[in-house]
C-alpha cells in the first residue's frame, strides 16, 4: 500500500505541477518545504547535522536557517522536475549557464569520450537535459531500481524522454559497467552522480575533515577507458541553475591501478568540497553520509575493499 501511494503521488505531481504557472508552482514548493522544514522529521535532522559538517563555525541558528534554505532548494529541484518535460530548448538554454563547456567539448571532439561526475547539487535532470538539447551531446546514466517497479519504469520514461540513456543499476541482465566502458571506448558521454556509496565497496576518502566514501567507477572507468574525467558543480542562483564544468582530473603517474582510483576519488571528492562550501543549500543530501554517522559494521570495514564495483554511483531518483 505504501508503495502505491508513493507512486501515486508521483503520478500526481507529473500530472498537475507542470500545468501550473510558474510563480504558483514555486510557491508551493516553497510551502511543502517549510511544512516538512518546520516538522523536523529524520531528513530534514540529517540535512542539518551534514550541513554542520560542511559549515563547522556555524551557530546552531545559522544552522537551523541553512537547513530550512536546504529544504527549498530541494523542493525546487522537485518541481523542476515535474515541470521540466513540458519546457521546449529555449525555456532550457534560459535556465541554465555553465563555465567551463570547452573542457566537454574538447573531450568529445577529440574522440576521447567523456564522464561526467557530479555530487546530488541543484538539478541533474535540467544539467541533462541542457546537454542534450543546448550542446548536442546525448548520453548514458544510471537509475536505482526502485520499488515499486512501476515508479522505477516512470523515472525511467521520464530520464528517457528528456535524451537520456538509462541503465538500470541492478536486474538489468546486463554489466552496467561494461556497457559504460563501451560507450566510453565509442567516444561517448556517460554522467554519473558519485559522491554517494551504495556499494559497501566505495573508496574511503577525505570530506569536509571526515572520512567518507565514493564509488570508485568514474576514476576506474576512466582508467580502463581513457576517457576524461571531467567534475561538475551545480547550484541555483535565482532563477538560473549555474555549473562549472571543471578541468579533466588527470591520472597520477608511478602508482598501481588502486593508488590511482583513490588519487583521483580524492581530487573529485576536493573539487565537490569546495563547491558545496560555496552552495551548502544546494547539496541535496539528506541521507546519514559519513562513516562516522553509519553503523561500526560499515565503519569498520577495511580499505582494501575498494574495488571497481563501486563503478555504479548513486542516481538522484
Amino acid at each position: 500500500m505504501r508503495e502505491k501511494l508513493v507512486d501515486g503521488g508521483y503520478a500526481a505531481g507529473w500530472a498537475t505541477v507542470k500545468l501550473l504557472p510558474e510563480p504558483m508552482a514555486r510557491g508551493l514548493g516553497n510551502r511543502i518545504a517549510d511544512a516538512v522544514w518546520r516538522k523536523e522529521g529524520k531528513g530534514v535532522r540529517q540535512l542539518q547535522a551534514n550541513l554542520a559538517r560542511v559549515r563547522p563555525e556555524a551557530a546552531a541558528a545559522e544552522l537551523r536557517e541553512l537547513s530550512r534554505a536546504g529544504m527549498r532548494s530541494y523542493l525546487r529541484y522537485w518541481m523542476e522536475s515535474f515541470r521540466l518535460p513540458t519546457w521546449n530548448d529555449r525555456t532550457i538554454a534560459d535556465r541554465v549557464q555553465v563555465d567551463g563547456i570547452e573542457h566537454l567539448v574538447a573531450a568529445m571532439e577529440s574522440g576521447r569520450g567523456a564522464l561526467v561526475a557530479l555530487p546530488h547539487m541543484g538539478n541533474w535532470d535540467l544539467a541533462g537535459a541542457w546537454v542534450v538539447r543546448h550542446l548536442g551531446f546525448t548520453f548514458t546514466t544510471v537509475a536505482e531500481r526502485l520499488k515499486p517497479e512501476s515508479l522505477f519504469d516512470r523515472f525511467v520514461a521520464y530520464r528517457e524522454g528528456l535524451g537520456m540513456e538509462v541503465l538500470a543499476l541492478t536486474g538489468g541482465g546486463v554489466s552496467v559497467t561494461g556497457t559504460l566502458a563501451r560507450r566510453l571506448r565509442a567516444g561517448q558521454l556517460v554522467c554519473l552522480v558519485g559522491d554517494r556509496d551504495l556499494s559497501d565497496a566505495g573508496v574511503p576518502v577525505t570530506f569536509f575533515g571526515e572520512t567518507t566514501k565514493m564509488p570508485a567507477g568514474p576514476a576506474a572507468l576512466t582508467q580502463r577507458t581513457g576517457a576524461a574525467l571531467l567534475p561538475v558543480t551545480l547550484w541555483y542562483d535565482g532563477a538560473l541553475m549555474r555549473g562549472t564544468i571543471h578541468p579533466p582530473v588527470e591520472p597520477p603517474e608511478g602508482e598501481d591501478r588502486h593508488a590511482v582510483t583513490h588519487a583521483m576519488t580524492q581530487t573529485l571528492a576536493d573539487i565537490w568540497a569546495e563547491g558545496i562550501r560555496q552552495h551548502p543549500q544546494d547539496w541535496h543530501m539528506l541521507q546519514r553520509y559519513w562513516l562516522a554517522d553509519l553503523p561500526s559494521a560499515k565503519s569498520a570495514r577495511p580499505e582494501h575493499e575498494e574495488n571497481e564495483k563501486s563503478a555504479e554511483p548513486t542516481p538522484r531518483a
